[in-house]
């Protein structure tokens, strides 16, 4: 399998979750936050510039570290298991790493996801990067979600659903079953990505209060209807037609 040029590239690892080859991706490759298109105050009014900031080079950044130390860890406690003389311990320690690794790698892959499905409008851009903020009606993702939910504002409201079921801290996504050829709207819990034989996730956006607290206090329904306003419709759409093409 060729490697991009950026080896630490998130869709090299996405693409590489599902093949045999990913467990020694990770323990070789260090992963780092992405690079973000907007500036920090660009989605503004509908989140603060000082929450991106925080929520990316705090937050984010933990996810980073804590990924990359646990993966650093764990190659360590292989090559242990091999020369231990009482190998239940080193299997112990391995596994309650595992653990750890799952919570950082799915915080780490959720945001990349979040950063990259959100932007300001074009025409607000300071770097013409902005997003398109409403659906293209002849894309294969609006024909699916008429389809299955009527209307884009139909498929929003049960997103937003989905949101505010979230108990503490989780995740809504919407996710594409190539199988089924069907969209579905997945709730995690804490930093739990969307399981591989699920679907692929098109749209991923953040309930733990990191990303709106600041802003909206216990307010996180007017959070929820605000982040619509910087949904890049063009970035979700993109990964459906990406999906299709294979």
């Amino acid at each position: 399998m060729e490697k991009p040029d950026d080896k630490y590239n998130f869709s090299y690892i996405i693409m590489l979750r599902s093949t045999r080859t990913f467990n020694q991706v990770i323990k070789r490759n260090k992963v780092t936050l992405p690079k973000l298109n907007w500036e920090f105050n660009e989605l503004e009014p509908y989140i603060l510039g000082k929450i991106n900031e925080l929520h990316y080079t705090k937050h984010h950044q933990t996810y980073v570290n804590g990924f990359n130390d646990a993966t650093s860890k764990l190659k360590e406690l292989e090559v242990k298991l091999q020369t231990e003389e009482r190998p239940l311990f080193v299997s112990q320690e391995i596994n309650s790493l595992q653990q750890n690794l799952k919570f950082h790698s799915g915080g780490y892959i959720n945001h990349v996801l979040f950063w990259e499905n959100l932007s300001p409008n074009m025409e607000k851009s300071t770097n013409g990067k902005g997003g398109i903020h409403s659906l293209n009606k002849n894309t294969a993702l609006y024909q699916l979600i008429t389809k299955q939910y009527g209307s884009v504002d139909n498929l929003i409201s049960a997103f937003k659903k989905s949101l505010m079921g979230v108990q503490g801290s989780g995740w809504s996504f919407l996710v594409y079953s190539p199988v089924s050829n069907s969209l579905e709207i997945v709730q995690t819990y804490n930093q739990d990505s969307v399981p591989v034989g699920k679907g692929v996730v098109l749209l991923a956006i953040d309930a733990w209060e990191h990303a709106y607290y600041l802003q909206y206090q216990n307010r996180k329904a007017e959070y929820f209807d605000a982040v619509w306003n910087v949904v890049n419709w063009e970035v979700v759409s993109g990964r459906l037609e990406k999906l299709i093409a294979k």
